[in-house]
C-alpha cells in the first residue's frame, strides 16, 4: 500500500500521508508516532515512497505559491541588485602574505589569493598569487561549500576542506602553492579545522563520526604518505564532547580543545615535535569551561572558574593548570561578560557583552591604559574579525547593526587610532533613511528581554499599522546579535518593522541569560518571545493582524513551540531546518549530534527531563485547534522532523491557513551554497509572508 496519497498539484490541494502507528519505546513511556515510517536513515537511497512524498510536497509548494512567483522573481531581482558582483574582502596579514578573496561579476564563489607584505601593507610590487579557484572547484556540482583553509608555515603548501554534499562531510586536499598542482592524495569524512605542524609536513585534522556526523578522533598526515597510515593523535571516549583543533597565536602548539556545554579540556602537542603525545593543560573539571591560547611564553585562559560570565587570566607556561598561580587579567564582573580575546606581541584585546551590546577592549603593554573601540548605536555590534598574526600593530574589527552594513577597520594597539578599511557595498541603499532601536520588553517573571528594532523612517508610523517580522533564536548560548542583512531592507522598504527577541538561550546578557534558557528552563525562550511580540504590538510597533516571525534550527524549535502555544498571535510563522521532534531525537543516539547535546536539552532517559522535554516539543504538541499560516524551509538534512511535523499538523489543525512544506533535495542545513542560488530561499520566505500581508509589489 502506497503511504502516500499524492494530489494533483495544479489544483493547489496537499498531499496526504497517510498515518501507520509505530511505537516509540522509552524508560519512561511509550508514544505512538503515526508517521515515523517517513524517517530514512540511508544517506544515498531514500524509499521510494519517501521520495514521492517529498517530491509530492514540493509540487504542493510550487502551486500553491505560484501566484506568488512574480513576487519572489522581483524580491530575488532587487537583492542581487543591491550586491557588488565584483568585489573583494578585506586583506588580512599572516606570516609574510596577505590573503583575501575575490568575486568576480556573476560567480557563485570567490577566488582565494594572497600577496606578499609586512604587518603595515601589502608589496605593491609583488605578483598577487591565486591560492584556489572556487568556482572551478564548485563546477557540475550541486553543492559546494569551502571548509577550512591553511597555509603551511613554510608559505609552499595549502591545505583547505571542501563539502561537496551538503550534509556537512567534508573531503581534506592538498596543493602545492608553487606549482600549483593539487595532489591525488586526499582524506574524506573529515572535520573542517585543520593546522599545520611547525615542520610544514604534517597536517593534524578530525576525523567525523560517519554515523552521528560529530567530531571523532585527531590524526595526523605527512604530504606524499597514504591516508591508511596516518597516526591516531587523540581520541575522546566522551560521546557527548566535541573536538577540535587550533593554532596557538605563538604557533608552538597545536590545540586541542575538548569541549561540552558543561566542561572543556585543553590538550597540546608541541609543532615542531607534531609525533610527541598530546599533553594536558587544563583538564576537565565538571562545571568549569576554560579556553586558552599561548604567546609570548604564557598562557592566557578565558575561564568561567569563579566566573559565571568568564574572567581572563594569565598562566605560566610550566604549569597553566596552576590555579593558585593565575593572575586577573580582565576580574569576574556580574555586568560584563568575556566572550572572546585575541594575543599580539603587544597587547590584547577582549570582546564582552554589557547590556545586550558586544563591544571591544583593547589591554596594550607596557602600563598603558585600556581603551575601549566605540559603538556608536545603541543596537550594534563590535567583533574582532581574522586576527591570525600577534606580530600585527592592529587590531581587526567589524562594527555593524541592522541599519549599519559591516565595516571593517583597523585599530592602532598604541594609540588607538581607528582606519576604516572597508564598508560593505550595498547598491542603492542610503542608511540615512533607515533607524534602528533598542527596546527591552517586559517578561512575565519580571525579566526584561532585549529587542533589536529596525524600520525605514519614511515608511514606518508607530501607531500600531505596520506589518512587523520578528526572528528568534535562543539556544547553545549562541547570541543573535543585530548584524546587517541587505536582504532585509525588501521588507524594510515595503513597511515592515523588523525586531530580533533576544530571547533566554542566548549570551545577550551574559551567561545568566544562557542557562536561564536551557534544560529545564527552556520554556523561558518561548515564553520571552511570546512576550516580546506582545509587548511590540502594545507598543504600537506593528499591526496586531499583521506580526510575523520566523526562526532556523533550534530557531526553528522555538517557532514550532510559539505556533503551538501562541499561534493565533501570529499571521504567518516560517520554520526552516527545524528542530521540531525534540523527544524521539534525543532518545536516539543513532541520530548526528544527539549524545552532544543532552547537556543542552536533557536526557530524555532521565525521567524529569523526559517529562518537561515533551511538554514544548512542537511534533508532540501539535493539537486540534487554530494555527496560523506556517512555511516550512528545509533540506535534506534530518528532513523527516519537518516533514513528520507537516504531515501530523495537516491532520490535527482545524483550520485552512496554508502549511508549506519545501524541501531543497541537495542543499545542507544552512541551504543553497552560492551567494546567489541562497536568493531564492529569501525570496520564498519573504514572498509568503509579503503576499499573507495583502503586499504585492
Amino acid at each position: 500500500m502506497n503511504p502516500v496519497q499524492v494530489s494533483d498539484a495544479r489544483t493547489a490541494t496537499p498531499p496526504v500521508a497517510k498515518p501507520i502507528p509505530h511505537v516509540v519505546t522509552s524508560p519512561n513511556g511509550n508514544r505512538v508516532d503515526e508517521y515515523y515510517w517517513i524517517r530514512d536513515d540511508d544517506l544515498k537511497a531514500k524509499r521510494p515512497e519517501i521520495i514521492e512524498y517529498l517530491t509530492a510536497e514540493n509540487a504542493y509548494a510550487t502551486s500553491a505559491l505560484a501566484h506568488v512567483k512574480p513576487l519572489q522573481e522581483k524580491l530575488i531581482a532587487e537583492m542581487r541588485a543591491r550586491i557588488k558582483e565584483d568585489d573583494n574582502t578585506v586583506p588580512t596579514y599572516d606570516n609574510g602574505y596577505w590573503y583575501w578573496r575575490r568575486f568576480d561579476a556573476g560567480a557563485e564563489y570567490p577566488v582565494l589569493l594572497r600577496q606578499r607584505g609586512t604587518p603595515d601593507t601589502p608589496d605593491a610590487a609583488a605578483g598577487i598569487e591565486t591560492l584556489l579557484d572556487l568556482p572551478a572547484r564548485a563546477a557540475g556540482k550541486p553543492f559546494y561549500s569551502i571548509g577550512g583553509v591553511a597555509v603551511s608555515p613554510d608559505r609552499e603548501w595549502l591545505a583547505w576542506t571542501e563539502d561537496t554534499v551538503g550534509r556537512r562531510m567534508s573531503t581534506l586536499r592538498f596543493r602545492n602553492v608553487a606549482s600549483r598542482e593539487i595532489l591525488e592524495e586526499s582524506i574524506s569524512g573529515v572535520l573542517e579545522s585543520i593546522v599545520w605542524a611547525g615542520d610544514s609536513k604534517t597536517v593534524f585534522y578530525i576525523k567525523q563520526d560517519p554515523q552521528l556526523l560529530q567530531s571523532g578522533p585527531v590524526y595526523r598526515h605527512v604530504i606524499g604518505t597514504d591516508a591508511s597510515a596516518d597516526s591516531l593523535v587523540y581520541d575522546e571516549a566522551d560521546k557527548t564532547l566535541f573536538t577540535s583543533i587550533s593554532r596557538s597565536a605563538s604557533r608552538k602548539y597545536v590545540v586541542i580543545d575538548v569541549r561540552g556545554f558543561d566542561t572543556t579540556e585543553v590538550l597540546v602537542v608541541p609543532a615542531n615535535a607534531p609525533g610527541s603525545a598530546p599533553k594536558v593543560v587544563l583538564p576537565r573539571r565538571p562545571g568549569v569551561r576554560s579556553y586558552a591560547d599561548h604567546l609570548s611564553g604564557r598562557w592566557v585562559i578565558r575561564t568561567n572558574d569563579h566566573a559565571l560570565n568568564f574572567r581572563l587570566v594569565e598562566a605560566s607556561e610550566e604549569a597553566p593548570a596552576d590555579r593558585a598561580r593565575w593572575k586577573d587579567i580582565v576580574p569576574a564582573r556580574e555586568e560584563a561578560a568575556v566572550d572572546d580575546f585575541a594575543l599580539f606581541n603587544s597587547a590584547i584585546a577582549v570582546a564582552e557583552r554589557v547590556d545586550a551590546t558586544k563591544r571591544v577592549v583593547v589591554l596594550p603593554g607596557g602600563g598603558m591604559p585600556p581603551f575601549s573601540i566605540p559603538s556608536g548605536e545603541q543596537a550594534s555590534t563590535t567583533a574582532l574579525e581574522g586576527n591570525p598574526d600577534p606580530s600585527s600593530p592592529f587590531v581587526r574589527c567589524i562594527y555593524t547593526s541592522l541599519t549599519t552594513p559591516i565595516s571593517t577597520f583597523d585599530v592602532d594597539l598604541a594609540s588607538g587610532k581607528r582606519t576604516l578599511r572597508k564598508q560593505q557595498p550595498v547598491i542603492g541603499y542610503d542608511p540615512s533613511l533607515y533607524a534602528s532601536e533598542r527596546l527591552w520588553a517586559p517578561a512575565r517573571d519580571g525579566k526584561k528581554i532585549p529587542i533589536s528594532l529596525a524600520y525605514r523612517k519614511d515608511r514606518f508610523r508607530l501607531d500600531g499599522t505596520a506589518p512587523l517580522y520578528v526572528i528568534g533564536y535562543g539556544s547553545y548560548g549562541y547570541s543573535s546579535d543585530p548584524n546587517f542583512n541587505s536582504n532585509r531592507v525588501s521588507l524594510l522598504d515595503r513597511g515592515f518593522a523588523i525586531a530580533i527577541a533576544h530571547v533566554r538561550g542566548g549570551t545577550e546578557l551574559g551567561q545568566g541569560w544562557y542557562e536561564d534558557g536551557r534544560l529545564l528552563h527552556k520554556m523561558n525562550t518561548f515564553n520571552d518571545f511570546i512576550d516580546a511580540t506582545d509587548f511590540l504590538i502594545a507598543a504600537r510597533y506593528g499591526a496586531r493582524n499583521e506580526v510575523f516571525a520566523a526562526g532556523g534550527s533550534a530557531g526553528g524549535l522555538l517557532m514550532g513551540a510559539v505556533a503551538n502555544k501562541a499561534g493565533t498571535k501570529y499571521r504567518g510563522i516560517a520554520l526552516h531546518v527545524p528542530f521540531v521532534d525534540v523527544v524521539t531525537t534525543m532518545l536516539d543516539a543513532t541520530i548526528p549530534l544527539t549524545t552532544n547535546e543532552w547537556t543542552q536539552w536533557g536526557d530524555p532517559r532521565e525521567k524529569t527531563f523526559y517529562d518537561y522535554m515533551l511538554s514544548y516539543s512542537p511534533y508532540d504538541n501539535i493539537a486540534a485547534r487554530v494555527y496560523p499560516p506556517i512555511g516550512l524551509w528545509d533540506s535534506q538534512v534530518q528532513y523527516f522532523e519537518p516533514a513528520k511535523y507537516v504531515a501530523r499538523l495537516r491532520a490535527r489543525k482545524t483550520d485552512s491557513n496554508p502549511l508549506i512544506f519545501h524541501v531543497n533535495m541537495a542543499a545542507g542545513h544552512s541551504g543553497k551554497s552560492g551567494r546567489f542560488e541562497r536568493l531564492e530561499e529569501t525570496a520564498r520566505e519573504y514572498g509568503f509572508f509579503l503576499n499573507l500581508a495583502g503586499i504585492a509589489e
